[in-house]
């Protein structure tokens, strides 16, 4: 660490002596393809958020500026945006033709200026979505959202909670970004979701395919980042109002925010508020392993909850200087399945839990998230410094009447600190920060370097035991350049260090168990994690390039990335009371070490767009859970046991997406998604992955026009989604049939008394269809997804000049 602590100031320092002059004009002029003046079209500078107007010849002048890089938007009504990169180094000038169109890739991303920039610079495969396609998708988690992007899918947890999962990889191996600092949770597990509230994110990037270089180990499958771009305009106040109804499980929501700003300074409050009830599922009934279960009505009994969320911004903005602060408090209480956790489920008092189906009962969780973010960013002729802290603080508590198994006593002790149905409880504690420094050497030449770090402290209560309490340490220093061969063409290569250490700490029975030796017999708190101290380290690169014509694009990327073991595969040793299993770590895993190859082609015009995004992987030895002939006898009914193991592993797949403008106004679409995984080496040699998806496509119809009768921006859709069957599994998992499944949306804007009104309906899984999804979380136990769901959102927004 402190070698890259080292070059970092080294760095700053030389960089420093070739810091130029201030206070150059930028002239320029924007004209059509005819090169006619465009006068009136908008012209800002980021980052500095400086802009004017075109004047009635098309012209326009930015003065007093630095020299150094600046992202150029220019925008014309009925015209494409153009984003453009400027050097500027004295006094200059600058011609901008804007164009019509290319057909919009509505289907694939709702895409914008921004989103056109990163896919230019990104040589991985990337997605870029804002908040009209989270609301026209809204599903029940922002994860869930972002499901229809092709090479996304989750693990779903009932209805309200979600986990990411990109090309069949997921859990650890997905880093989720808020505002510029991996989100930390409890995400290791299967029945957590991610405390994210998806009303308060106005832009994710979905990176499919490593991104440790500029993210860090985790990110080994990719990287869910979610960024809060949109600032107020000067002395301007405003907000919004979001109401959502669902019919499936009666949630109702609203989500209201307001802002201002005056000059140099704005300020942003959000509340959000969700309830919801039991969801339905099409059928009856439901076999968990050997024992049918009856539902009552169609709900998935104590699978009711609610969300209360608070969000703060406060933020500067000067010129080249920029800093947010960021504070949030995410609070949630869910009910888990009662039929489905714990070692009794036969056991489920049926007259309590289907008296209601909003109340909550045992089992449920209470998860609360609390973040402070500040991010900061200076900008001085050639050179930008840009600089991110955290604190996290995620608190988890698992509820359940207390029930005695193995050795336990049949009547809990009052003698113990923690409450007797107090399950499980995590509480951790994140410090991170990053430092980045980006030089613009000339205009073709970008050098970027910087570090990034964590601390961990999580702990642990409750009378179950399935991780340890532990104290986790990473930092990773990377030096990334970039070379533009020209406008179409660019390279970028880079490379890191990672250094990480992790301490588990020893955990004892709270209750003695009888232990012989053969000849005597004694009970004894036995021990079930011991202290585990391990140190791990790497050199991981990267190298892309990006060609691009006039209406072809290329991409391609190779590189090797890291990722070392979390706690729960190096010293797990208890009852997941979730998956009906007996899960057992090794404390000497090595890290991950994986291969990839990313390749992206397309081709766009005005009508079509056609492209494909292949890769190849290629894992040294992918960690996963084994499951096993052994069963336990001290802590449960007889639980199979799972061990965590290692393997090498090859994977390769594919998106495909097809996109044709049939008329004017409708568009017909095809996306389809492809993942093959195969176990190379060990006990498991030429099964797959656990949770691998099956292939799927989504045929698409939809119009989209910019005035129908009374409405704006109106749209309306229909996507069929096909899914094949997945007969390559690994067990305890069992194949699952393909599906068909019908989805409708419709929306637009409406002016009721001089206020515009946005409206998005969903209609999901139209036909009522009864299908099981391989990776979700009830999968094992036969649950299928919700039935039909209508999904209404309002949103009303307000603004004015202060």
């Amino acid at each position: 660490m402190r070698k890259f602590v080292m070059l970092f100031l080294c760095m700053l320092f030389l960089y420093g002596h070739l810091f130029g002059q201030s206070g150059y004009v930028l002239n320029g002029l924007v004209v059509d393809e005819n090169n006619n003046p465009l006068p009136g079209a908008s012209v800002v500078l980021l980052p500095i958020d400086k802009g004017t107007v075109t004047d009635a010849k098309g012209q326009f002048a930015i003065d007093n500026l630095r020299r150094g890089s600046y992202t150029l938007t220019i925008t014309f009504v009925g015209l494409k945006k153009r984003v453009d990169t400027v050097f500027v180094s004295n006094n200059s000038s600058y011609t901008a033709q804007l164009e019509a169109a290319n057909l919009s890739l509505q289907e694939v991303v709702v895409s914008d200026n921004y989103a056109d920039k990163r896919k230019k610079e990104e040589s991985l495969n990337i997605e870029v979505v804002n908040d009209d396609y989270l609301k026209q998708n809204l599903g029940g988690s922002l994860m869930s959202s972002l499901e229809r992007l092709p090479g996304v899918t989750t693990i779903d947890i009932g209805s309200g909670q979600s986990k990411p999962v990109i090309r069949g990889l997921g859990f650890n191996r997905i880093v989720v970004v808020e505002n510029n600092i991996k989100h930390e949770a409890q995400q290791w597990g299967s029945d957590h979701g991610l405390e994210i509230d998806q009303y308060a994110v106005d832009n994710v990037e979905v990176i499919k395919g490593p991104g440790s270089l500029m993210y860090g180990s985790d990110a080994i499958g990719g990287v869910i980042d979610m960024k809060n771009r949109t600032l107020p305009l000067p002395n301007s106040f405003g907000g919004n109002v979001d109401l959502t109804g669902k019919t499936n499980n009666g949630l109702l929501g609203t989500s209201v925010s307001v802002y201002g700003r005056k000059d140099w300074f704005f300020a942003k409050l959000r509340a959000t508020y969700i309830d919801y009830g039991d969801y339905k599922v099409p059928t009856d009934s439901v076999d968990i392993y050997s024992y049918r279960a009856a539902l009552h009505n169609n709900y998935l009994r104590n699978t009711a909850g609610n969300e209360k969320n608070l969000h703060l911004t406060l933020g500067i903005i000067q010129n080249g200087f920029q800093s947010k602060l960021f504070v949030s408090t995410v609070n949630s209480k869910s009910g888990f399945f009662a039929n489905a956790h714990g070692l009794e489920p036969r056991n489920v008092d049926t007259d309590l839990h289907d008296k209601s189906s909003r109340d909550i009962n045992y089992p449920y969780q209470n998860v609360s998230h609390f973040k402070v973010v500040n991010t900061t960013h200076y900008k001085w002729n050639a050179s930008k410094l840009e600089m991110d802290l955290g604190f996290q603080r995620n608190f988890r508590q698992e509820w359940s009447a207390y029930v005695s198994h193995g050795y336990m006593p049949p009547v809990f002790p009052d003698t113990l600190t923690f409450d007797t149905d107090l399950e499980r409880e995590f509480e951790k504690f994140v410090y991170s920060g990053n430092l980045r420094f980006m030089y613009q050497v000339d205009e073709k030449n970008q050098l970027v370097t910087g570090i990034n770090s964590e601390f961990q402290d999580n702990r642990i209560d409750g009378r179950g035991f399935i991780i340890p309490a532990y104290e986790q340490f990473r930092v990773g220093g990377f030096f990334v350049a970039k070379h533009k061969f020209s406008e179409r063409s660019r390279l970028q290569m880079g490379v890191r260090y990672d250094y990480g250490t992790i301490d588990t700490k020893e955990y004892y029975d709270w209750f003695p168990s009888p232990v012989s030796d053969g000849e005597n017999s004694d009970e004894e708190y036995l021990q079930r994690a011991g202290n585990i101290d391990r140190t791990f380290s790497n050199l991981t690169w990267s190298v892309g390039y990006n060609y691009d014509l006039e209406h072809w694009t290329l991409k391609a990327n190779v590189g090797k990335s890291f990722r070392m073991p979390i706690a729960k595969e190096l010293a797990a040793n208890g009852v997941n009371y979730h998956r009906f299993s007996y899960e057992v770590g090794d404390p000497d895993l090595s890290p991950e070490i994986s291969y990839q190859l990313d390749v992206g082609l397309e081709y766009q015009t005005k009508r079509l767009a056609v492209g494909t995004t292949p890769f190849l992987n290629y894992f040294d030895n992918y960690i996963y859970l084994n499951p096993s002939s052994d069963f336990d006898r001290l802590y449960g009914n007889g639980n199979q046991v799972f061990y965590y193991t290692e393997s090498r592993v090859l994977r390769y797949g594919a998106e495909v997406h097809v996109h044709y403008e049939l008329l004017p106004y409708l568009q017909m679409g095809a996306m389809a998604e492809y993942v093959y995984s195969e176990q190379l080496s060990g006990e498991k040699k030429g099964y797959t992955l656990p949770f691998s998806p099956p292939a799927s496509a989504i045929i698409n119809l939809k119009y989209q026009k910019k005035k129908v009768a009374f409405a704006e921006n109106a749209y309306a859709s229909l996507d069929y989604r096909i899914t094949a069957p997945q007969n390559h599994i690994v067990p305890p998992e069992v194949t699952t049939d393909g599906y068909h499944v019908v989805n409708l949306g419709v929306g637009g804007e409406i002016e009721i008394i001089n206020q515009k009104v946005n409206i998005s309906m969903q209609v999901q899984n139209l036909l009522n269809t009864k299908y099981f999804k391989h990776t979700s979380f009830y999968r094992l136990i036969n649950v299928p997804e919700p039935g039909r769901n209508i999904v209404l959102n309002v949103s009303v927004p307000f603004s004015g000049k202060l």
